[in-house]
């Protein structure tokens, strides 16, 4: 009989990343206050490819406190620029303020992902993409933003890979998965060393 599994996340894209690798699973939202994971981190120096670490295992820690039988998985992703952390967007004003920023540079995303078992971390990874943007033009940016809506807000860099934003780039070095918000590759070598999954 083969483990049981939860997504610590209500998010669809990382939930059909999953049914599409086969993965039998419940999605189960992990209501933490994200800021409040963060900013010890910032304060103690923690670079932003550890804060998504940390995130990550805070989702997992904390869905698996309530399901302390299952391997609950826990994904982050913090998008950096140079030494700034970028968030969600607001708002579509704030959302172009982002695009405009990452326009004509190279920006990190980096994707923690964790699992936790009976309350505790048993493996966790991180995963980066460098994602160059080409020069955008404040033309094509209100066209950008009128064709993808408010569904960029989800997404930390006011851009869905999957969809119209792939238009933004000149080129990426990284895993897809990792773009998409769930490095699959690792966490399907980590959950079958953990015995998780068939291997």
């Amino acid at each position: 009989m083969m483990a049981k599994l939860i997504l610590a996340s209500k998010s669809a894209s990382r939930q059909s990343l999953m049914s599409g690798a086969g993965l039998d699973f419940q999605a189960i939202s992990a209501d933490i206050d994200e800021r409040a994971v963060e900013e010890p981190l910032l304060t103690q120096g923690a670079r932003p490819e550890d804060v998504a670490r940390g995130l990550a295992e805070a989702k997992a820690v904390y869905v698996s406190a309530r399901h302390p039988d299952a391997y609950v998985i826990g994904s982050d992703q913090t998008l950096s620029l140079g030494e700034r952390i970028f968030h969600k967007p607001r708002d579509m004003a704030e959302a172009a303020d982002h695009i405009r920023a990452f326009s004509g540079a190279t920006h990190h995303l980096n994707c923690g992902v964790a699992v936790a078992h009976a309350g505790e971390v048993v493996w966790s990874d991180v995963s980066i993409a460098r994602m160059t943007m080409r020069p955008i033009s404040e033309d094509f940016l209100r066209r950008y933003l009128t064709m993808s809506g408010d569904a960029i807000l989800q997404s930390v860099g006011a851009y869905q890979f999957e969809g119209p934003g792939v238009q933004l780039f000149d080129a990426i070095e990284g895993d897809y998965f990792t773009i998409l918000g769930l490095p699959m590759l690792r966490l399907l070598t980590g959950l079958r060393n953990l015995g998780a999954i068939d291997g």
